[in-house]
């Protein structure tokens, strides 16, 4: 039950939504008044949706089957949606049960809550409602059980767990309905409200032990490079764990000598980066279509249901959908959580590629099922856990600090570029409070005052 005092508070918030109040600052006598200030950036400017990359573009033509204006469009509903479903989330509270999009190019959003009195702020930030019997943060507690328990019994035959938002429930993948129904019991989610999807695929790592195009591990097995990072003046690059352990050397596609595993998490995680060394530079650049490159801007998490396209060593440049956030994967060599679902393709050597939204950094080729022939459904390493576990900076286009902050993501401070910051995390910045509406990492370019597509004033 929420108390009188919490749900005031909450209320006011979502009154507040959408306002704007502007403090006047007294001015000298006789001294000119100062410029009018321009109007703030919107989200498809700050997230670089508004002008994306001819090979986003392209991508987009041939496997969303949108044409040129239409994926523009498209690009730019999701980036606006995602600020509008983060200030949403700050305001609904326990209430708030999770925000999608959907459409070919309206990406029209939808915002769920337990509460039905949330129904008509939500309306007026533009967005549909769903009101639902179970919050998010329940959800999440059914999941983390179902992780636990993986870690005491996991089988092959019940290989992927996620919590679907837009059914509002947790779901068990298995080959089989037994296998479920087990898994679920051991984890002790009876009557949960668990939902079970029997499907025969098995997601395995996309690793290939064959000579190609990319960078080597050892010699021997090929994966892709993902994004160029830095860390106290090391260069390197992004990728999954599973490519390789730390200290595990590396070549580049040329086969000329490239650098090291510095640290890599797998299972449990699926995360590495690489330092190279003094013959390579990082850039912000990806490997797009026909190997042109499409620079990357920054790393704003996407919203569920919103474009995303991915590169790779085997099969190049390929888009879908992202369909959910934070699943778990049991692979044979172990599980993974954290994950995110989608539908784009990819075979093996693909492993370690990056996925962008826009010109947005969203994660690293994991595993899947499928090709790129029949299809298939591939999973991600999110970036931002990435650069927070590793305490990496993501290169990007714009210019950005080498240091980065203490990752202490959960606290109250001053705002600090390379830190990574969750939905719903307070900062100050030039004596005033904001909160976050999208995951990212900061930048130097991002500050709060000048991007109220990732920032809200309190």
């Amino acid at each position: 039950m929420v108390g009188r005092h919490a749900a005031g508070t909450r209320h006011a918030a979502l009154a507040a939504l959408g306002t704007l109040v502007l403090a006047g600052i007294p001015a000298v006598a006789a001294a000119e008044p100062p410029p009018a200030p321009g109007p703030p950036p919107t989200a498809a400017q700050t997230l670089g949706a508004d002008k994306p990359s001819a090979q986003v573009l392209r991508a987009m033509e041939r496997d969303l089957r949108l044409t040129p204006s239409q994926a523009v469009t498209r690009l730019v509903n999701e980036a606006e949606a995602g600020t509008r479903a983060g200030r949403l989330r700050n305001a609904l509270g326990g209430h708030f049960a999770g925000a999608w999009v959907r459409g070919a190019t309206s990406a029209e959003l939808t915002v769920a809550t337990t509460d039905a009195a949330d129904v008509p702020a939500i309306r007026a930030q533009g967005a549909k409602a769903a009101v639902v019997k179970t919050p998010l943060r329940t959800l999440q507690a059914v999941k983390e059980k179902l992780d636990l328990a993986a870690v005491r019994v996991r089988t092959r035959e019940t290989p992927v767990w996620y919590v679907d938002v837009p059914t509002n429930r947790v779901v068990v993948q298995a080959t089989k309905k037994s296998a479920a129904t087990a898994f679920i019991k051991d984890a002790g989610v009876q009557g949960r409200g668990v939902a079970v999807r029997v499907s025969a695929d098995r997601p395995r790592l996309l690793t290939d032990i064959v000579g190609g195009d990319a960078y080597y591990i050892n010699g021997t097995a090929r994966c892709s490079v993902g994004f160029s990072v830095t860390k106290d003046q090391q260069q390197g690059f992004a990728t999954a764990g599973h490519c390789g352990r730390a200290g595990a050397r590396t070549t580049g596609f040329n086969m000329a000598e490239q650098g090291t595993f510095q640290a890599s998490t797998f299972p449990g995680k699926d995360m590495a980066w690489v330092g190279v060394n003094s013959n390579w530079t990082a850039t912000a650049d990806v490997k797009g279509e026909g190997g042109q490159r499409t620079q990357v801007a920054g790393s704003a998490q996407a919203l569920v249901g919103a474009s995303v396209c991915r590169s790779g060593s085997t099969t190049g440049w390929r888009c879908g959908v992202i369909e959910q956030h934070d699943t778990s994967v049991s692979y044979p060599q172990g599980t993974v959580d954290g994950l995110t679902q989608t539908t784009v393709c990819a075979e093996p050597g693909d492993s370690g590629g990056p996925y962008v939204a826009g010109a947005q950094a969203q994660g690293v080729t994991s595993g899947g099922s499928g090709d790129c022939t029949s299809g298939g459904t591939t999973f991600y390493q999110p970036v931002n856990p990435i650069l927070s576990d590793f305490g990496l900076i993501l290169k990007t286009a714009s210019t950005q600090t080498d240091t980065p902050a203490p990752q202490d993501n959960g606290t109250a401070g001053a705002w600090a570029a390379g830190r990574v910051y969750e939905v719903g995390a307070t900062v100050t910045h030039e004596g005033v409070r904001y909160q976050c509406l999208q995951t990212h990492q900061a930048q130097g370019a991002w500050s709060p005052n000048g991007t109220p597509a990732l920032w809200q004033r309190m």
